[in-house]
């Protein structure tokens, strides 16, 4: 029940329609007798801009979820902005502290270093490729960067991301191997999808699979369905694999501790989760 006390959390992004976060937060804070609400609110980018501004003056705002495509934008839209996100040139959840102000964080790499870590992936010494350099690709190389992995792949159409991405890994990780490569997959101990391909029923695989060892790991963003056909196409040649829903769930206690909400487990999360595909 929503009251007149209830701490609101935006999640903010664009299209809603693939959102999963409330299914999980909200019954979590009803089990847990917690006030709060996370709220789908559909923003397109050329309106995040003013529209963020307006968010936070609602006093009963208490901070945001953000995703695609504001994650980048987020970083010179506050005040703060952690260490974690500066390297990830990204932000996924702001708080609004008591005196107004508002500070950036990014969990994405976050969940996604913890559940490869829960299935029992060895960081140091991997060799990783990740593909796309945007939001959750940047946040996932620096996460991977800060477990200690030998090498860094990256592959992006999009070579200025990539480029500046490497930078901001060497600034802060210089014994770490980083290259700007082509999508091709072997050789690899990690390869991880930061694109939104396999979001759109037909969309090819991002890399091709035959040249994928059984050995490798393979790793989805991807949320809009949990078995996403480059998954399926994983499994079937005996790869482990996390699907991007993992990532979800693992990051979750980190941002329940940055509202100050407490923590939760992976497991707890699930149990209570009504996501619905």
């Amino acid at each position: 029940m929503i009251s007149g006390k209830t701490k609101l959390i935006p999640h903010i992004g664009y299209p809603t329609e693939s959102f999963r976060a409330p299914m999980v937060y909200n019954p979590w804070f009803e089990k847990h007798g917690i006030d709060a609400a996370v709220v789908p609110m559909g923003v397109k980018a050329e309106d995040y801009a003013e529209a963020l501004k307006v968010i936070f003056r609602f006093t009963n705002v208490h901070g945001a979820l953000v995703t695609m495509p504001h994650k980048v934008t987020t970083i010179s839209l506050v005040d703060e902005v952690s260490t974690t996100a500066k390297i990830a040139g990204s932000a996924n959840a702001i708080l609004k502290r008591a005196d107004g102000t508002l500070l950036a964080d990014m969990f994405d790499g976050t969940g996604f270093t913890r559940g490869l870590g829960r299935k029992g992936f060895k960081f140091k010494g991997a060799r990783c490729l990740v593909l796309g350099s945007g939001g959750v690709g940047c946040a996932i190389a620096a996460s991977l960067a800060a477990e200690g992995v030998a090498a860094l792949s990256l592959s992006d159409t999009n070579l200025a991301a990539s480029d500046g991405l490497a930078s901001r890994i060497k600034q802060y990780y210089p014994n770490i191997d980083v290259a700007l490569v082509s999508n091709d997959p072997t050789g690899y101990d990690l390869i991880v999808n930061g694109t939104p391909l396999g979001m759109t029923p037909g969309d090819p695989l991002p890399f091709d699979m035959s040249r994928v060892a059984p050995t490798t790991f393979v790793g989805e963003v991807v949320m809009k369905v949990e078995v996403t056909p480059l998954i399926k196409a994983a499994r079937e040649i005996g790869c482990a694999t996390q699907v991007g829903t993992d990532m979800l769930f693992e990051m979750i206690p980190a941002y329940l501790e940055f509202f100050g909400f407490g923590t939760s487990t992976p497991d707890e999360l699930r149990s209570v989760a009504k996501i619905a595909y």
